[in-house]
């Protein structure tokens, strides 16, 4: 591995955030850091029995995903903490399409409805999801004719870091995606699991690099064979045409030695055409053609 090779990994941890998803991802696989960031954002204590960082979730009948975070607590109620940088998709389908995935993966044959469990998705972006300017969104189930909120154990929460109202959830934000933000008084465990993985003299770089390195490996590789298999294709393609090219100068060819063929039976024993052809074994439209292509 060059000396180049290992300077790029280290600026690009150096310029890692917690909202990027290679760091988010080894962050959250502490329970501690986990609980800090739902119990901020919720507004009260949660206890974090079991974590999933990149939790995949199959479906055989249509689209599967991968969570950045699934998180359970002892009730069995589920948390899905989701990072996203760009606004480049519809992200209400995607927290709706990642709940009834969760829905499914914890529900057990011939449950009762009463028994599903609880989801909780948290979103966290860079830019405000809804332009309104709130750090925190909550998006509720209101009876539309009574004003009446109504709960079925599914809750949304969106929150971004583009608006900045001095609240905890906003400078927990700034944890997120200020690479040399800390504040270890508000966020200990948070900013503990950070500095681990970003400050030299902690011993994390070496473990993020380990992790930027095999990605880096495993991108070359895929491309490599990207690039393999589309010189193969464009060979294989190049060969289909040179064939096809071959067979139908061949064809041209047989079609014109036996067009000379014709033409010398009707010379040499005063055939007719239609004699000659029915001898050589083409038709009068087959003759004709030729006659045309070498005229």
């Amino acid at each position: 591995m060059t000396i180049e090779f290992k300077e790029m990994v280290r600026r690009t941890v150096a310029q890692l955030n917690v909202i990027d998803d290679i760091l988010f991802r080894k962050m959250a696989e502490d329970k501690g850091f986990c609980e800090e960031v739902l119990s901020t954002i919720l507004g009260k204590e949660i206890e974090v029995l079991e974590v999933t960082e990149q939790k995949d979730i199959k479906n055989l009948q249509g689209r599967s995903v991968i969570l950045d975070a699934l998180c359970r607590d002892k009730t069995g109620k589920c948390y899905n903490i989701e990072v996203q940088k760009p606004d480049n998709d519809d992200h209400q389908r995607r927290v709706r399409y990642n709940a009834s995935c969760i829905t499914t993966n914890f529900t057990k044959e011939g449950e009762k409805f009463l028994q599903i469990p609880d989801v909780i998705i948290v979103f966290i972006s860079r830019f405000d999801p809804f332009k309104k300017g709130k750090t925190m969104y909550h998006v509720d189930r209101v009876l539309r004719e009574t004003g009446d909120v109504v709960e079925n154990g599914f809750s949304e929460i969106y929150v971004n870091a583009a608006v900045k109202d001095g609240s905890d959830v906003s400078e927990l934000m700034d944890v997120f995606t200020q690479k040399d933000k800390y504040d270890f008084q508000r966020f200990p465990q948070i900013s503990a699991r950070k500095k681990q993985f970003k400050v030299p003299e902690e011993g994390g770089p070496g473990a993020m690099c380990a992790v930027v390195e095999e990605l880096a490996k495993a991108y070359a590789k895929e491309e490599v064979a990207k690039a393999k298999a589309k010189a193969a294709k464009a060979t294989a393609k190049e060969i289909a045409k040179a064939e096809a090219k071959a067979a139908k100068e061949a064809a041209k060819a047989a079609a014109q030695a036996t067009g000379e063929a014709v033409d010398r039976l009707i010379a040499a024993l005063h055939l007719d055409t239609e004699q000659a052809c029915e001898i050589m074994g083409i038709t009068v439209k087959d003759y004709e053609a030729y006659k045309k292509q070498k005229s």
